[in-house]
């Protein structure tokens, strides 16, 4: 077995393949984006976290893949595409060479990353969860009519400024958004995002942090 890693991923027809029908079939459901841009920001957002808690590069690494696997399963179906995904990732890595132990753990993060029947269970389950949850932004909406959004799209277009970041001394995890109000109040945001928010605080503590988040300079949670 060899050790595989991000690129990997990247330079992988049938990983390429997958999330070229994966984001068809949402633009053609009228979803958010989620291919490329959104699963490499994951990746790397979740990487990111994990190693400024210290942890090995190795599980910092195989966060990475996680991130950039977690959406996978869209190439399925959107319900339950958490699963399908975590299946189909552990195919593919054990397929290409990876070993089944860190396999399996790709896999658990990735079957636990939505909010439909998820939560942390591992410590890079916790880091995808916070990245994921957390990328919300005007270039996800794939509609140009602003006047059809629905609440999804008018709340994702009103957020011009988003990122997460980790202090491991504060013991913090702070997620920080600029919302523009005269497209959305900030309300709307709780309205669709609440549970979203829960499992980042569960996530979270998981790791040993404490969830905060921040919109338009002032602290929420």
């Amino acid at each position: 077995m060899g050790i595989i890693t991000l690129e990997d991923l990247k330079n992988n027809e049938e990983v390429k393949t997958l999330f070229e029908i994966a984001d068809k079939q949402l633009a053609e459901l009228g979803y958010t984006e989620h291919s490329f841009r959104h699963v490499g920001l994951v990746s790397k957002v979740a990487g990111d976290i994990m190693e400024t808690l210290g942890f090995g590069e190795r599980e910092i690494e195989l966060t990475r893949m996680a991130g950039y696997l977690h959406d996978i399963g869209n190439s399925v179906n959107r319900v339950d595409h958490a699963h399908s995904g975590a299946i189909l990732a552990y195919q593919i890595l054990t397929k290409i060479g990876m070993g089944s132990k860190e396999a399996a753990e790709i896999m658990l993060a990735i079957g636990h990353h939505d909010e439909g029947s998820g939560g942390a269970v591992s410590a890079i389950s916790a880091a995808l969860i916070l990245a994921d949850k957390s990328d919300v932004h005007r270039t996800r909406v794939r509609n140009t009519d602003i006047a059809t959004f629905d609440i999804h799209d008018r709340v994702n277009y009103a957020v011009d400024s988003s990122k997460i970041y980790v202090d491991k001394d504060k013991k913090i995890a702070v997620l920080e958004l600029h919302i523009d109000t005269d497209i959305c109040p900030v309300m709307d945001y709780f309205e669709i995002f609440l549970i979203r928010m829960t499992m980042n605080r569960r996530a979270a503590e998981f790791l040993g942090l404490k969830f905060q988040l921040i919109i338009n300079g002032t602290h929420l949670l």
